[in-house]
């Protein structure tokens, strides 16, 4: 398809408006998009991949056909080659990592009535996720199942998750995962889970810290490279178990105080009673205490020591107060923390909600009321240095949008290292509060056009009014939304030439946003595709922007063509 603003460019470079020799192609490279580290040996690979006329490849240049493609291709990707391979440091503690988390993952529709599959486990594998949510239940003939308890959704055998999950574990990424495990289950069954754990996940499993000694630091991601961690409550200490290594703990149990999620209905004795005559004595009835004017919510569980032994650098407890997990919260201890405490933690104590993820991993998981399976919006937690921010990945959506593109970053391999300023005291960040003095970057993006959009689903004419809408999602200073006019009856080649300018005082946090839209009318808009990318990952100069779907799959060759520029 021949594409004039691409002509125009072209024409400024080529010789005679013909062709480009590899010095022009690598004088175009360095001036339009601030390709530095390119030679002219890069430049005449290039060409050779990407020039299709037989006489200009064997000449060594480059006609307007084959610079359209390369301009069109993943070579010139508005992600940073670089940053779609891991290049981050690695051997930091976990908690200096973001981590790709997902809640309810066996479910791939709502939590009421909804399926529960093993393809959730399976595709939240395949897209990067390292940490995996599993609600254990009591089930017949002593075998447990993963489900959304009482409620009408389908049920999973448990054994059937963890063989999905050893097969699919490391395929897409090599980093730990993490099986945050609701246990709601009596001991017996506890036991079953155990072993199932160990008999089928074997070496996988960290059953043991790194090295067989005690540590008083979190081991890194790269540490625990092909292993799968358990996250569940833990009777005891880990130097308990790293002493008590080899001996026998069958039947044995332990219990302690859990606090239980708001999305949990609570039942302490579930099970029939015939299932539960052989089994460890189950602790009594739920025990409710009355603080001030909100209940809180606790209730005796009993774990059974083989599981409690299988839990190492993951163990949840509770989430009081930062002072008091300043004074007793032990380094491999972790906090789940629902979405409304989390939102008032992240706006009145925000700094101290920093330094607390510094040392501590802390699991946001979004609240009960969210029957439908919907989402919040993790750019808030995410700012104040929260690791495990918990979403539902069947839904899709902007929570989702900007998941996927936080965590293409890295390769993809589901572990982002925070940045500095959430991995150092001394820096006293506070994302509602950016201090002044501090010089931010300033952000320039021109759409250009865009090339074979989808089509309206809703318009008559299945052509679509396109526009599209830049978003910036950081921290509350850096938040902005701006779109481009409207493109009557195109998206075949839609052309805007519109510029945008932001203001970004923490570019670190920030991510982008892209999304086109069919304007329906002037107060309704139909989503046609998007691309979400961290600011720290985009290249400047003329780029190409590859759409997506809702469920961020590929939609080439549907994609704009922008130019970006940043100081």
């Amino acid at each position: 398809m021949y594409r004039r603003e691409l002509r125009m460019i072209f024409n400024k470079h080529a010789l005679r408006k013909k062709i480009l020799s590899p010095k022009k192609l690598l004088e175009f490279l360095r001036k339009e998009m601030y390709e530095f580290k390119y030679n002219e040996q890069i430049a005449s690979d290039l060409i050779a991949k990407y020039e299709f006329i037989i006489d200009a490849k064997n000449r060594n240049c480059m006609t307007f056909e084959g610079f359209t493609r390369f301009m069109s291709s993943s070579d010139n990707y508005i992600c940073q080659k670089e940053h779609c391979m891991i290049y981050q440091d690695m051997t930091l503690p976990l908690s200096d990592y973001f981590i790709s988390t997902s809640h309810n993952t066996y479910l791939i529709s709502d939590q009421l009535v909804g399926q529960s599959h093993l393809w959730g486990y399976v595709s939240a594998l395949m897209r990067g996720c390292r940490c995996l949510e599993i609600d254990c239940w009591d089930g017949p003939e002593e075998e447990p199942v993963v489900y959304h308890g009482y409620t009408l959704t389908s049920k999973l055998l448990f054994k059937s998750v963890i063989y999905v999950i050893d097969k699919y574990a490391f395929v897409a990424s090599h980093y730990p995962v993490v099986l945050s495990l609701e246990n709601h289950c009596s001991p017996r069954q506890q036991e079953a889970m155990a072993e199932y754990l160990i008999t089928i996940l074997g070496d996988k499993l960290l059953s043991m810290t790194v090295g067989n000694s005690f540590s008083r630091v979190l081991p890194s991601p790269e540490e625990l490279k092909y292993k799968i961690l358990i996250k569940n409550k833990k009777i005891g200490l880990l130097q308990d178990t790293v002493l008590n290594h080899g001996k026998s703990k069958r039947g044995q149990v332990g219990e302690c105080m859990e606090e239980f999620d708001d999305d949990m209905i609570v039942e302490q004795e579930r099970s029939p009673r015939s299932q539960r005559k052989n089994a460890a004595p189950v602790i009594g009835p739920l025990k409710i205490e009355d603080q001030s004017k909100n209940k809180q919510k606790e209730k005796k569980i009993v774990i059974a020591m083989e599981l409690s032994d299988l839990v190492i650098y993951t163990k949840s407890v509770k989430f009081i107060s930062f002072e008091h997990a300043r004074a007793h919260q032990k380094f491999y201890e972790n906090n789940s923390i629902a979405e409304g405490l989390a939102q008032k933690l992240a706006k009145q104590s925000a700094q101290e909600f920093i330094y607390h993820n510094m040392k501590f991993i802390t699991r946001i998981y979004p609240k009960g009321t969210r029957t439908s399976s919907s989402n919040f919006n993790p750019q808030e937690f995410w700012n104040v240095g929260c690791q495990m921010v918990a979403l539902n990945f069947q839904t899709p959506g902007i929570p989702m949008d900007l998941q996927n593109g936080k965590f293409q970053d890295n390769g993809g391999c589901g572990y982002i290292l925070k940045p500095k300023i959430l991995r150092n005291i001394k820096a006293n960040f506070n994302p509602h509060d950016i201090p002044h003095g501090i010089t931010p970057m300033i952000l320039s993006i021109r759409i250009i056009s865009g090339f074979q959009l989808p089509p309206s689903s809703l318009s008559k004419s299945n052509t679509a009014n396109s526009k599209v809408v830049i978003e910036i999602y950081g921290v509350p200073a850096d938040q902005s939304k701006r779109h481009t006019q409207v493109q009557k009856n195109n998206a075949f080649s839609p052309q805007w030439n519109e510029v945008f300018t932001f203001t970004i005082h923490v570019p670190e946090l920030a991510l982008v946003r892209f999304c086109v839209q069919d304007q329906l009318s002037l107060i309704k808009n139909e989503f046609l595709g998007q691309n979400t990318v961290p600011l720290t990952s985009i290249n400047k100069g003329y780029r190409h922007v590859p759409l997506l779907n809702k469920h961020y799959q590929s939609l080439e060759p549907a994609s704009l063509f922008v130019h970006v520029w940043y100081y």
